[in-house]
């Protein structure tokens, strides 16, 4: 228990509840969406049972990225991930990928559509949270990511119009999430087995495990994401305006 009140288990906690926001703001529309048909007794059951699965779903999943991690060049590979997800945040594409979510008037097809829509979207959550939950220790990691889901996704449900209106009148909250993004995928990168191990992979050049290569490297990926984010979104064609008579 003791091992649980150290700063670094809240410090992965406030990054997992802060990940699942940012990235999760989609789960709230298709839960909405999926559930729409629903009789009005019946939507609360949805909406709960739908997300419960969801939570589960997701820690299932977390579980074995956790244990994927720990194979060489996996985390550098799921660095280059978080990169490309932090860039995507900052410099969104104008789509819209809700349009195939099926509404249902039966509670179970809802409840599956939920679900299934949630394991193909969660991709992103699942390296983001993984990777936040490397900084933890090892005997701290599903721990902290279940209670991270439990908080973040009550939040994402019934809070979503307030989280994306925020998001709307301060947009430095999705700068700073796409930068949380890269200091992850940074300190991931320099902790990968590959990199870190002196006895493995000799012909791998070795970094210092120390606190300092760590901190620098979260420093480096955060200003890459936000040094990409911008110079994309500042080449991407703006939506032309419309024209009144």
């Amino acid at each position: 228990m003791e091992l649980l009140m150290t700063p670094e288990f809240w410090v992965a906690v406030g990054q997992i509840i802060m990940i699942d926001i940012l990235l999760g703001g989609d789960n709230a529309v298709v839960i909405a969406l999926a559930c729409r048909k629903l009789p009005p007794a019946q939507r609360t059951k949805g909406i709960l049972w739908g997300t419960a699965g969801a939570i589960v779903l997701r820690v299932i999943l977390i579980f074995f990225a956790l244990t994927l991690l720990a194979i060489p060049f996996l985390k550098l590979a799921g660095a280059l991930l978080l990169v490309w997800i932090g860039v995507k945040l900052l410099a969104p594409e104008h789509d819209d990928a809700h349009g195939n979510i099926t509404a249902s008037d039966k509670l179970w097809a809802a409840v599956k559509t939920v679900i299934v829509a949630d394991l193909v979207m969660s991709v992103d959550n699942v390296i983001a949270i993984a990777g936040a939950a490397q900084g933890a220790g090892e005997g701290h990691q599903m721990p902290l990511v279940i209670f991270g889901l439990l908080v973040s996704i009550p939040i994402i449900v019934w809070g979503s119009q307030l989280v994306i209106k925020l998001m709307d009148r301060f947009p430095i909250i999705i700068t700073l999430g796409g930068m949380l993004l890269g200091w992850i995928a940074g300190t991931m990168a320099v902790s990968d087995p590959a990199v870190a191990n002196a006895a493995a992979w000799t012909w791998v050049p070795k970094l210092p495990q120390t606190d300092v290569v760590r901190y620098a490297a979260g420093v480096f990926g955060a200003l890459l994401v936000l040094a990409i984010g911008k110079w994309v979104a500042a080449r991407r064609p703006k939506p032309a305006e419309t024209v009144t008579a």
